[in-house]
């Protein structure tokens, strides 16, 4: 199969966006010198609207446009964080992924102008996030913490926290790596303290089914023990048709044997309740791995803690 002399690269219009595009276009370039790329890109429902994501399309918010420009013709390429896509309905019809990169950090960070640990902060200060993920985590092991909504790309939430408007911010390690900005961390924390969501850390390449010219020239920079945890990590999503109200974590994760397990939990908003499950793949498929850790938490009582959410 012949190698395009062009692939078109659309994406989220962010600074952290772009700078995951420019990983993209490096790895190609290092993999397929004499590909040319182009890079699209476009402002998502998501990007605009700084109010809760479900009033207007969930994480969906941040996937439709691009997925629109991908399916129309205007790209050939779509890269995205898997975590901003949908977990508990398929990909639109004509797409797939290509490839999942490798792996990057999945924990959370703490940002804190005084440099206190997450530990060290006294009641009421003002946490910036507005994951449901994170602020029931909070809610539960920090409840002396007051959480306060904000949105925005991780540049945005740092002015925001330096005109007053938090105490503190949560950021994804990840995603403070990509645009350079570590030197903010005050405290990386463990996955045990702030379980990870799913998909965190990895970047997805998403084509149309049929171009199989694209597919084949990016498919050589997936990461196949990424592909595998997040294989996982979706299905898990998936079967418990969590939504972006949902209060749901969960990370896969490959030991030096190669074994594959998966950790995952629900809680209510407030932390109160926590189902846990964890299991190993075994003989299990990664899908199949997913499957069962998800059937693991509806026997605690998933599925009713999940319906009882307001979305």
């Amino acid at each position: 199969m012949s190698a395009p002399e062009l692939i078109r690269i659309v994406s989220r219009d962010s600074p952290m966006a772009l700078a995951q595009v420019e990983r993209v276009r490096a790895e190609l370039g290092a993999l397929h010198p004499g590909i040319a790329t182009e890079v699209i890109p476009v402002k998502t429902t998501g990007d605009r609207w700084m109010g809760a994501l479900s009033q207007v399309e969930g994480k969906g918010a941040f996937t439709k446009e691009v997925d629109a420009a991908l399916l129309a013709g205007e790209a050939d390429l779509a890269v995205h964080c898997v975590k901003d896509i949908p977990g508990d309905r398929p990909l639109p019809a004509g797409t797939t992924f290509a490839a999942f990169l490798k792996r990057d950090d999945v924990r959370d960070a703490l940002i804190h102008p005084g440099g206190l640990n997450l530990d060290e902060l006294p009641a009421g200060t003002r946490i910036g996030t507005s994951s449901v993920r994170r602020i029931a985590q909070l809610a539960g092991f920090h409840p002396h913490l007051q959480c306060v909504p904000m949105r925005g790309n991780a540049n945005r939430r740092m002015e925001k926290l330096a005109a007053g408007d938090a105490d503190a911010l949560l950021l994804a390690v990840s995603g403070l790596e990509r645009i350079g900005r570590t030197d903010v961390i005050t405290e990386i924390l463990s996955v045990d303290e702030m379980c990870p969501p799913v998909g965190a850390g990895v970047l997805a390449l998403q084509c149309r089914e049929g171009d199989t010219e694209t597919i084949d020239a990016v498919s050589g920079l997936g990461h196949p023990q990424t592909h595998q945890e997040t294989t996982a990590e979706r299905m898990l999503l998936h079967v418990l048709q969590g939504h972006c109200n949902s209060p749901i974590a969960g990370y896969a994760t490959t030991d030096r044997r190669g074994e594959l397990s998966l950790r995952a939990c629900v809680f209510t908003p407030d932390g109160k309740t926590v189902l846990n499950a964890h299991e190993w793949a075994g003989p299990l498929t990664p899908e199949t791995l997913g499957t069962s850790v998800a059937v693991a938490l509806l026997r605690q009582g998933a599925r009713e803690l999940i319906d009882g959410i307001a979305h």
